[in-house]
């Protein structure tokens, strides 16, 4: 099974959040996870804005990034390019999808990467997010 994760998974996994129990949960099962450049972008604008926040230290900050990195070295996720239609159908989702629920550029776009990839599920605790993909046909339970 492949799981298509955004990047509010990857934040409950390396900074303590009241997702991040079940984030551990779902990691603890060992699933195929694709993460891809986007996901690493938004990760690390994510962490730092916890910083903005005062939600966490820059310290902090830095380790959840060396985290993530030490897992991709590892082996935890799976590396993936970003898709070359994912553009094209992220607008798609936007006309479809944006007037009912409102959608936001990089909810699309994580959504379009995960149809591209042809995943399986889709985790987010992102409810604007679930709910695009849950259209869509993409399973966002376990």
């Amino acid at each position: 099974m492949t799981i298509y994760a955004d990047s509010s998974f990857f934040v409950s996994l390396h900074l303590i959040d009241r997702y991040s129990p079940e984030a551990w949960d779902r990691m603890s099962r060992r699933p195929a996870v694709w993460i891809s450049a986007l996901n690493r972008a938004e990760f690390t604008h994510a962490v730092f804005q916890h910083v903005f926040w005062r939600k966490a230290t820059v310290s902090e900050a830095e380790n959840a990034i060396a985290g993530l990195d030490r897992d991709c070295r590892a082996g935890v996720w799976r590396e993936a390019g970003f898709p070359d239609l994912a553009f094209m159908r992220s607008s798609d989702l936007a006309r479809r999808y944006g007037p009912a629920l409102g959608v936001r550029t990089l909810d699309s776009l994580h959504v379009a990467c995960a149809l591209e990839l042809k995943a399986e599920r889709f985790w987010t605790f992102d409810e604007r997010q679930a709910r695009l993909a849950e259209a869509v046909g993409l399973n966002t339970s376990l």
